[in-house]
């Protein structure tokens, strides 16, 4: 007879108030697929329960004593100790800049922790928490990776790989679960001079698309912003949707593009939303855009860049499963037949700029 406790995946969760641990816990332990094994109240007692034990996933907290998050996930680095963390982070914005950071020492996503016990033991906070463990943990997610600010890239080898009768161009990529680690490895590998600017819908709270933008700017060549109401969108800027907001993008009377934000309601709960990025996109003046579609769970963006290429000429690059944190978004777009190129994470940032060119 098989053991039940032996096929659950087992969890360690490691957060300094003990009303959180049996929180998180109890929200973990109610689902048939895992079971918490083990809790730690700081990250000193997780390193050194990480170096004798591994574990299919670590809940972490940001702000601990003795050891916080950021530092066990430097610790774990240094040792070549690969774990599956997921970071639960408050929305402050030193929280944000600090999860951001975390991501690049290794953890692979993050749940924003509930401001009171009401919101703790809501079921917002506990879908939340158990569609991210499932989605990370079922993904096999990739570790370990610490972003470098690279050399300036080279002009792409060969042709653009789709020529139109104009020369007026955008990028528009959409990502969720995984997203901001994999994005690491795309923005900063664009040239500065990219022949066209990018909007950039990636599912996160507000405060934390600010933070992840501004981390993006200073790891990259290009210029990286999160994206203000009404500006108009220049070549060689990636503009990043602010949480709690939709993006659009509008056609002026000039001929210019610009960015228009706007607070309708969440769609399927994501706000912003890939799907009314690329729907307004059908009336712009673009002469090709090159939609991207990066790890996350669900299938945004699937249904926007088909009603887009309905208008507008659309050249499609989907990231593959083997290199996804989830592969959803990109799984979903892929089985449509539109997808021009499957190409693996590190080889999304070429494949933009062998379409776009470089001025």
């Amino acid at each position: 007879m098989i053991n039940e406790r032996e096929t659950k995946k087992n969890i360690l969760v490691v957060d300094d108030s003990a009303l959180m641990r049996r929180v998180i816990c109890d929200i973990i332990n109610q689902d048939g697929t895992y079971q918490v094994v083990d809790t730690c109240r700081d990250g000193l007692e997780a390193y050194e329960k990480l170096k004798k034990t591994h574990y299919a996933g670590v809940i972490l907290d940001v702000n601990m004593p003795r050891m916080d998050g950021l530092e066990l996930l430097e610790k774990l680095q240094q040792d070549g100790i690969r774990e599956t963390v997921i970071m639960v982070s408050t929305l402050t914005s030193k929280d944000a800049d600090t999860t951001l950071l975390a991501i690049e020492r290794g953890a692979v996503d993050f749940v924003t922790k509930p401001s009171n016990i009401i919101e703790a033991k809501g079921e917002s906070f506990k879908e939340r928490l158990i569609r991210v463990i499932k989605a990370v943990l079922a993904g096999g997610a990739a570790k370990g990776f610490t972003p470098r600010r690279p050399a300036a890239p080279k002009k792409p080898a060969g042709p653009v790989r789709r020529k139109t009768s104009g020369d007026k161009k955008l990028v528009a990529l959409a990502c969720s679960t995984g997203g901001p680690k994999a994005l690491q490895s795309v923005i900063p590998m664009l040239a500065a001079n990219l022949d066209a600017p990018m909007v950039l819908v990636q599912h996160m709270p507000a405060g934390f698309t600010k933070s992840m933008a501004d981390r993006l700017n200073e790891l990259s060549h290009i210029h990286v912003k999160e994206a203000e109401d009404h500006e108009v969108l220049r070549k060689g800027t990636v503009y990043v949707a602010p949480g709690g907001k939709h993006l659009e993008v509008r056609k002026a009377a000039d001929g210019s593009h610009f960015v228009s934000l706007n607070d309708a309601p969440a769609i399927g709960g994501l706000k912003p939303c890939a799907n009314v990025m690329y729907e307004s996109l059908r009336e712009s003046g673009y002469d090709e855009i090159t939609c991207v579609v990066l790890t996350g769970m669900g299938a945004d963006g699937t249904k926007g860049i088909l009603a887009l290429r309905e208008k507008v000429p659309v050249y499609v690059i989907s990231q593959d499963a083997a290199s996804c944190v989830v592969y959803g978004m990109p799984k979903s777009i892929a089985e449509t037949g539109v997808v021009d190129e499957v190409v693996p994470l590190d080889k999304i940032a070429q494949s933009i700029m062998k379409n776009v060119g470089v001025k």
